[in-house]
Order: structure tokens, then C-alpha cells, then sequence
């Protein structure tokens, strides 16, 4: 049962960070660890395996073991009705997770929606690497940063599409009599 807590706050961390408004696009050595983390996060759930992985074959990585080999399960997602109505069970979504040790003793977590356990491992890699002062400037640099240029010129494209389509509407005053 604990376990399944844990899970389900991660989880709330990991969503909460989904919105585009909470991206960090100016991160800096000075900020603290748990902002660092925080920024790669919302960056890091949003990329591809794929493009994650690409990068990390551009640094040289320590030694690694996987803590929790990848897994995938389910989390209840809870509603409210109006956004402050009593709460309820909207339904499951699949999650992944991983955790993952460097040789130096940082233990990062993955978590992300769907069932790719490999995303889940890639992002728990960069997490044991942001909290490392020796990797951490290199992820930011190579991995984090660019990640989060692509996820922000998408976001823009999305808002400049959609603000094409824009249609305003007026009422007319009708004269009487």
C-alpha cells in the first residue's frame, strides 16, 4: 500500500508539471536542486524516448544500475466536478516507472504516462544526472535545454495555428423604431 502512494504523488508531481505555464526556460547552477529537478522534469515527460536517448549518446555517462528494473502499473485518476466539487474516480491510466543509481550514489526516478519503460529509465537517468554536480551542467547543456527549445517552438506553432482560426464575435446594435 505504500508503495502505491508514493506512486500516486509522483504521479501528482509529474502532472502538475504538464502544464506549459510551469515550464522553467531560464535554468541556472544557482537555482536549488529540487528547481533543477523540477525543469528537467517537465521538459524530460514530454520528449520522445528516442530524442532523450540521442542526446545521452553525446555525453559520457557514469556507471549505472537500475534500481527498479522498468515497470509498468496502473494510478486511479480522481476528478472533481466544477474543480471544487466533492472528489471521485474518473478512471486508471497506465503509468511506467524506473529508478536508477549512479556509481556516485544519486538515485533518480522516471515516471510517465503510457506503458514505455524505457522513456521511464531515460528520464530517471537524467534525473540522477541533474542532481550530480559533475553531470548536471552537461544534461542541462546537451539533453534538458534543447529538449525544452523544441517543446517551446512546438507550443508556439500550436498557439500561432490556433490563433489563425481565431474568430471574433460581436453583436450588433439593431436600431429601434
Amino acid at each position: 500500500m505504500k508503495q502505491s502512494w508514493r506512486l500516486i504523488i509522483k504521479l501528482s508531481i509529474i502532472i502538475d508539471n504538464l502544464d506549459s505555464a510551469s515550464l522553467v526556460t531560464d535554468v541556472t547552477p544557482q537555482d536549488s536542486l529540487k528547481t533543477r529537478r523540477k525543469a528537467a522534469m517537465a521538459v524530460l515527460v514530454h520528449a520522445e524516448a528516442s530524442d532523450i536517448a540521442g542526446r545521452l549518446r553525446g555525453l559520457s555517462l557514469p556507471r549505472h544500475d537500475d534500481l527498479r528494473e522498468p515497470e509498468n502499473g496502473l494510478v486511479m485518476l480522481r476528478g472533481r466536478v466544477g474543480g471544487d466539487g466533492a472528489p471521485f474516480n474518473l478512471g486508471e491510466a497506465t503509468v511506467s516507472r524506473a529508478a536508477v543509481r549512479l556509481a556516485t550514489g544519486e538515485v533518480g526516478f522516471g515516471y510517465t504516462l503510457g506503458r514505455d519503460g524505457e522513456k521511464a529509465r531515460l528520464i530517471a537517468l537524467c534525473d540522477a544526472l541533474v542532481q550530480s554536480e559533475e553531470f548536471a551542467g552537461g544534461v542541462e547543456r546537451e539533453v534538458v535545454a534543447p529538449l525544452r527549445a523544441e517543446l517551446l517552438a512546438r507550443q508556439a506553432q500550436r498557439a500561432a495555428q490556433t490563433a489563425a482560426t481565431k474568430v471574433d464575435f460581436y453583436t450588433m446594435v439593431r436600431g429601434e423604431g
